[in-house]
């Protein structure tokens, strides 16, 4: 674990001084763009903040290289080498399309050719444990089709999800979390070497993160760019490639017998593995939504909208930070949702855990849709867009009933009072309409 948190520490502190320097670099080299129909902030903002990230990923693999336990892991495997050829890849396209905004199909395919790198040194899955039937071992145009499809999925997820400051970085360091733990504890507890490279690029991950957030968070210094969230979506995808189809249930040893039985016993522990969108369900789902409006609206899945979900959470009236917070809390529930469940499946208070936390995000969610009765000892410690306006309201209304009697008492001057008595009780009508409003248009003939 030592050695773990030593290459997740090297990483993030890299990160974190890189950026600055590539901040300056970025304003220089006009990697500014200006500010779109679907942008959120107000002022131009230098994007590249992926240089910074790849060269934290550089240095903690580096590290890992030389030190004793961890470099076994590059001797063992290739995957190391692997990932590092798909990131470099992928993060050069970033870097192109941060600079001169490439065509989509362009960064779809470079996606794609990132993820072939990646398959052609090994990086790959081979077999997949389904419950009732067993291990499935896939051929090589199956497995390569399959890890394909997974990286490029989790890569648009994450990028899709870049929209706010901290938002990609803060969720990805989340998942990246839970699948640390996750691989860790397949490593340390069953002693499975092939869980090693998996954790490895979690520890990684989550330094890239964490380096890059204090920068990024709002209001953001700078951005991470294509080239920072392709990145980091490539590494969370071989992260689970790395472990996918590549551990034998029996290894485990969580039950004596049949291969089928030993499938079923260890679906619990293999729920993070075979279904690993799980770990960025929100950015996943917020890929599905966004394909499915704007095929739906005859525009291409690519086109750029205002209809994600971080937009939304905007639109129902969360401010920035709380609507980034909010997505954290989502993707911390899910993730670590799915970690308690693969570690004890039969415990209910997991169960109930998430249902508690679940009711609990809900609330946090639709709270600006209403608003609370705050007692009158509190409204001081309230926004004042929760505090009560019955009392305001019933004061003016008082002073116009007040203003009309002394109009109809007072002798003289009685239209000059009778008619700032209109002014005022028109004012109060609607949207201040002297139609609608408390207004009499008969005031005159009496």
């Amino acid at each position: 674990m030592r050695e773990y948190l030593l290459t997740l520490c090297i990483t993030a502190a890299v990160t974190y001084l890189l950026t600055g320097p590539v901040r300056k670099f970025a304003i220089v080299a006009g990697a500014m763009p200006e500010i779109r129909a679907r942008d959120v902030h107000r002022e131009p903002t230098p994007r590249l903040g992926g240089i910074a990230m790849f060269f934290g990923l550089c240095a903690g693999l580096l590290v890992a290289d030389h030190l004793t336990n961890l470099n076994e892991v590059f001797a063992k495997s290739n995957e190391p080498r692997a990932l590092l050829s798909g990131a470099a890849l992928i993060w050069l396209i970033g870097v192109l399309d941060d600079k001169f905004e490439i065509d989509a199909l362009i960064k779809l395919g470079g996606q794609m050719i990132a993820a072939g790198v990646m398959v052609m040194q090994g990086l790959t899955i081979l077999w997949l444990p389904v419950p009732g039937v067993g291990n499935v071992a896939l051929t090589q145009w199956q497995g390569t089709l399959l890890t394909v499809a997974l990286v490029v999925i989790t890569i648009n997820a994450v990028n899709f999800v870049d929209g706010l400051d901290g938002l990609a970085a803060g969720m990805v360091c989340i998942a990246a979390g839970a699948f640390f733990l996750y691989a860790y504890r397949i490593w340390y507890s069953y002693g499975i070497e092939a869980a090693a490279p998996a954790t490895l690029f979690s520890a990684i991950l989550m330094g890239m993160c964490l380096g890059f957030l204090p920068h990024n968070m709002h209001p953001a210094r700078i951005f991470m760019g294509d080239s920072g969230s392709m990145l980091i979506g490539l590494v969370l995808a071989a992260s689970a490639i790395s472990i996918t189809g590549q551990l034998d249930p029996d290894a485990l040893n969580l039950y004596v017998g049949s291969e089928r039985a030993a499938v079923h016993a260890t679906v619990p522990v293999y729920i993070p593995l075979l279904l690993p969108l799980t770990i960025i369900a929100v950015p996943a789902a917020d890929l599905v939504l966004a394909i499915v409006r704007r095929t739906w609206r005859g525009q291409s899945p690519f086109a750029a909208d205002r209809g994600h979900l971080h937009h939304r959470l905007l639109e129902i009236g969360h401010s920035h930070s709380r609507a980034v917070l909010i997505m954290y809390f989502w993707s911390a529930l899910i993730a670590f949702g799915a970690l308690a469940y693969s570690v004890n499946s039969a415990s209910m208070w997991i169960v109930l855990g998430v249902v508690f936390l679940s009711t609990v995000g809900l609330v946090l969610l639709l709270l600006p849709r209403f608003t609370p009765r705050v007692p009158v000892w509190a409204q001081a410690f309230v926004p004042p867009r929760y505090r009560r306006r019955r009392r305001k309201a019933a004061a003016e209304a008082a002073m116009a009933q007040a203003t009309v009697a002394q109009a109809a008492e007072a002798p003289g001057g009685a239209e000059e009072t009778a008619g700032r008595a209109r002014i005022t009780a028109g004012v109060s009508g609607v949207n201040g309409a002297t139609a609608i409003g408390a207004r009499s248009r008969f005031v005159d003939r009496h």
